[in-house]
Formats: structure tokens, sequence, C-alpha cells
């Protein structure tokens, strides 16, 4: 498992997050901006997404960066996968503002290494030793780090996105886009306008509050979008996440297409085209196996966090491995060709091509995918990451697979426990072809985490 034995003490699966004014300050931010540039001395990039706090965040992480020496670039509001991509080769790091899918009232911040990705859990301890011991390498008063204004940049990601696939690759077709109020506002629209689409918005003005539904795009929030796409009679509606890295979808039917089938879906038209490795977390549909051995590919499974995704993709192909593409089963999908990160507009972008290509509806294609169950479930235990190992001495006989908490694999279904890397919470995944296969082995996983909670003197 990637990061295994590392012990992260603030930072989760995703950067670090909390609410304003309790867990995430500006004064935190700071101290996260001066451990950062005491670590990477040189020009660091900034973004953020459109959350209302900001530019009090940015502002304190901007403050702690030039303190160190380091020069800052302000890219203002953008997308997490935009700032990736500008950093990528080209500054000494980046930290990008955001809180991603979580409410309102959050924010937080992830740390961007040089090539682009999420910095490693390695480099994020020794991030975090500096900011719990106050070990800052400030400069003196006469070599502070200077902020240069730079909110042109973004376009380089909007050039980017769509230079990948032939020009007028859109023409003809219609799409909603929601981007939630968030930073998909500036940069999702104008791609698949540039692309040739015939582009309707929804939730489309920044605003930190949020007003139009919560930044995580799930179905509940998007009946909207799904009237809209009906109504406009549009080829797909599409929903961001707060910093745009992940992308949902709704057919031209008004259907939601469960982000295991858009990442099954996406698979199966790129091994079609060619063949190497799917790099995906043990929390991802077997649905996206199926289809990758279909067409002549196959899996490597990681510790869930796209990080780990990303990091396995790049050592594969650096050992002359060919990867065909990686992502996660929340609509956070990764291309090699382009970046080693989630990328929301890229998603976009790739899904138009593929129904622009296949001249097929997108319902047509979605429906046409291997049909699973998969149940989710979250349950608070008084210390989620005690559980697992109770667990995996309970199925010692089924040889568990540890890659991340415990995953079961059986002929006809698979679970997996693991401790939230975001919140104090344990996480249940299961699925099966077969629906009351799925409902018996979640029941089955959860009357064995009742007894090992019981066992261990847990109230």
């Amino acid at each position: 498992m990637a990061g295994a034995g590392v012990k992260k003490r603030l930072f989760g699966t995703n950067g670090v997050r909390g609410i304003v004014g309790e867990d995430m300050t500006p004064g935190l931010a700071l101290r996260i901006g001066a451990a950062l540039g005491s670590m990477r001395k040189g020009k660091i990039a900034v973004g953020r997404d459109t959350r209302t706090s900001g530019p009090a965040m940015a502002s304190g992480l901007m403050a702690g960066l030039m303190a160190t020496g380091c020069d800052v670039v302000d890219t203002g509001v953008l997308p997490t996968p935009a700032l990736q991509y500008i950093v990528r080769g080209r500054f000494a790091g980046g930290a990008m503002v955001t809180a991603s899918h979580n409410p309102p009232e959050y924010n937080g911040i992830k740390i961007i290494d040089t090539d682009g990705t999420e910095m490693g859990d390695e480099e994020v301890v020794l991030l975090e030793d500096r900011l719990f011991s106050n070990r800052f390498e400030l400069a003196p008063w006469d070599r502070v780090g200077r902020q240069f204004p730079a909110p042109d940049l973004v376009e380089e990601y909007l050039a980017a996105v769509p230079a990948r696939f032939p020009a007028g690759t859109g023409n003809g077709i219609t799409v909603v886009v929601d981007p939630g109020s968030g930073a998909g506002c500036r940069t999702t629209p104008e791609i698949l306008g540039r692309m040739g689409c015939r582009v309707h918005t929804l939730n489309a003005v920044p605003d930190g509050t949020f007003p139009g539904r919560a930044p995580e795009p799930s179905p509940g929030g998007l009946e909207p979008l799904l009237q809209m796409v009906t109504a406009t009679r549009a080829a797909m509606g599409l929903a961001h996440d707060g910093d745009a890295d992940r992308t949902v979808f709704v057919d031209e039917k008004g259907r939601f297409i469960e982000e295991n089938r858009e990442f099954a879906l996406v698979a199966r038209a790129m091994c079609r085209e060619r063949k190497g490795v799917i790099v995906m977390p043990v929390s991802t549909s077997r649905m996206v196996e199926d289809v990758a051995h279909d067409a002549g590919c196959t899996v490597d499974y990681t510790a869930v966090g796209s990080i780990y995704v990303a990091r396995r993709m790049m050592e594969l192909i650096a050992k002359g491995t060919p990867v065909v593409m990686g992502g996660e089963g929340n609509g956070g999908l990764v291309y090699p060709g382009h970046q080693f990160c989630r990328d929301g507009a890229m998603t976009a972008a790739t899904v138009v091509s593929l129904v622009a290509a296949s001249g097929e509806p997108l319902s047509a294609m979605a429906d046409s995918l291997p049909k699973y169950h998969l149940i989710k479930e979250k349950i608070r235990v008084s210390d989620p990451r005690a559980i697992v190992p109770g667990l995996v001495r309970r199925y010692t006989s089924e040889k568990p697979d540890l890659t991340d908490g415990m995953r079961l694999n059986r002929d006809e279904s698979w679970a997996l426990v693991r401790a939230s890397g975001t919140e104090p919470l344990l996480r249940i995944t299961v699925e099966s072809r077969k629906k009351d296969v799925a409902q018996d082995l979640l029941a089955e996983i959860m009357d064995a985490v009742k007894g090992t909670e019981s066992r261990a003197g847990m109230p």
C-alpha cells in the first residue's frame, strides 16, 4: 500500500480540512504556508475555490510562504486540476485552498508537488513535523517573498483540455453544465464551448454560499439538472464538486449515472483504443475490472485516494508498463496523457468525445455495461481504526486484501471495510451482481463489526 506505515496527524486523504473558525483558521493556513515554504524554496502557485472564507485562508497561506522568502503567484479562483496543470514542472510547488465537496462552512488546503500531483505521504509528514514543532526557516526582512497576481494563467488549462481532442469534436452536441457555484464555473463551460458544444449552464455563477445545491454533486441535489437536460433535449448533463476535480453525469433521459458506471464507461472505450493497465483503488466496482478484462486490459488496485492512484500510474509508466488511465469510483478520473491528477473538465470533454464518436446516446452506452449492485454504508464507532484488525482476524481463512482496510473477495461478491480518511467513520462497501447476495454480505459485515467492537469493550 502506498504510504504504508506513514502516520499523518493533520492531513487526510486529500489535504487538511475543517470548519472555518474552529478547525480551519487563517492562523493555521499561515503556519502551513511557512512549513511548505521552508521545504520548497522557490516560486509557489496558490489557488482557491469559491468559498467565502477562501480569500482569508489564501491570504494567511501566502503570508506564511512569503515569510520564508518564497515568491507567491496568486492564480485566483480556479479548479484544483487547473492549478495542478499550471504547477507541473514550472513551480517549486503549489497550494490549493479548497474543501472540495464538503459543506460551505468548511475549508482546507491541498499541497501540490512540483510534478503537479498532490504531495506524497512521506513529504506531508515532514511538513507536519515542521508545523507542529514551529520549525520554520523564516527569511530576513530584506529577503521576504513577493506576491504576483496571475489570474490569466488559467488560460493555459483552458487551451490544454480541448487540444487533446480533434477540432469540432463537440459540434452538434448540447450539454448542460452544473458547476454548483464552484470553481468549475470559470472553466468547464468555456472548455466545452471551445470543443464546439452548445452549452447551457445551471448554478454557474461563483458563490461560496452554494445557494443552488451543496458542493457534493449527489443525486439528491441534481433534480434541477435532470429537468434541464430533458427540457433542452441535451445529450447529457454534468455536475462538478466544489473544486471541479470530479464530474458526475446525467444521460439524455434525465437519469443519473452512478460514478462507478461512469468510470467503467470511460475505461471500456479507452481500453478498446489501447492496451495496458487501469489503476484504481480497492473501493472501485468490479464492473471496471470486468470491462477492462473484456477489452484485453488488466487492473492494478491501490489504497483509497487519488494520490495513490496517480503515483502508482507514474511508477508503472517509469517501469515501462503501459497505463491506459486511472481513477476512483466517485467521478474522479485520471488521464496520463494529460496529467496525473483527477480532472473534472477532462472527464467532461472525454465523455463528449465518446458520444460524438459512437453515435449512440449516452443512455445506451451506460445501459450496455455489466449490472452490479453496490451498497455503501458508513457507521460511527468509537475508534474506526481499531475495528479493522479484529475483522482481519475473523476472516483470516479468506485471505483478505489489506491494501487499504480489509477487502474480502468472494466469487459472487466483495466487501471493503476501512476507516475514513476525512471523517471519524467506518466506511463499508459491498457489491455483487445479485442484489440479495450484496444485501446478505452487508448484513454479515455489519454483524461482524458490531461483534468486533463489543469484544474490544467499546461503548
